[in-house]
């Protein structure tokens, strides 16, 4: 498997590593996949045949001596810190670290430690996946997620079809209503939830709809790189 390798040069801050997956559905702003998305310069590692499907719904375990062979590129290249483009890879988190010496942040879900103590005694966490037919106990424990969160997925939705098929095109719109709908009824089956973490690192765009839509804070792979970074990059005063 060859990677590809695409930066985004900013300014003189030290890179934020990103290991791609191997797609082509349209990446809008707010895609952490969008060099643009970031404020500070970010440097992508493709892992050649690591498809959304075979991500999240196959055996990654395939893959992830190429995560590793990626990674170690990206670290080489001066890196301090390494990123995925999948909540999903969660499940493998501890090997990227172990193998490539720097922090690696995998998952948005990774947040829920962070997220927990900020609510109130009576909430809870709720998370809204692409798929919660994929989402298994393995990858909510991997990620630090209490094994009882409510889940919504987006299964069967256009947003889910063209992520999940890698098409080259994506409704923009219609993903925006189906994230909204989505979240609206996690909150009515869920009234506890306080706040949302995005477990698709594709969903940032939508976002400030969903927290519009039901009220509640909404974490994402945003929110988690943007934290991630300033901790590898102390700002000076």
């Amino acid at each position: 498997m060859v990677s590809d390798m695409t930066t985004c040069n900013q300014n003189a801050n030290p890179k934020l590593g990103i290991l791609m997956l191997d797609t082509q559905f349209p990446r809008i702003p707010g895609d952490v996949g969008n060099a643009e998305t970031w404020p500070f310069p970010v440097q992508y590692g493709v892992v050649r045949g690591a498809t959304p499907q075979a991500i999240v719904c196959a055996d990654m375990e395939l893959f992830v001596e190429a995560f590793i062979h990626i990674g170690q590129d990206l670290v080489h290249d001066g890196c301090i810190g390494i990123a995925t483009t999948c909540g999903f890879l969660a499940l493998i988190r501890p090997r990227l670290a172990k193998a490539l010496g720097v922090p690696v942040a995998a998952s948005a879900l990774e947040q829920a430690g962070q997220i927990l103590p900020m609510l109130a005694p009576d909430k809870q966490l709720g998370v809204l996946t692409i798929s919660a037919a994929s989402l298994s106990p393995a990858h909510l424990a991997a990620a630090g997620v209490p094994s009882a969160t409510p889940i919504k997925g987006m299964d069967g939705s256009s947003f889910a079809t063209s992520i999940l098929a890698n098409e080259p095109t994506l409704d923009v719109d219609a993903a925006r209503a189906e994230m909204v709908e989505a979240a609206q009824a996690l909150i009515n089956q869920h009234p506890r939830v306080g706040a949302i973490i995005l477990e698709c690192t594709n969903m940032v765009p939508y976002a400030p709809d969903i927290a519009q839509a039901t009220g509640r804070p909404v974490y994402s792979i945003y929110t988690y790189l943007r934290w991630f970074y300033a901790g590898l990059t102390p700002r000076s005063f």
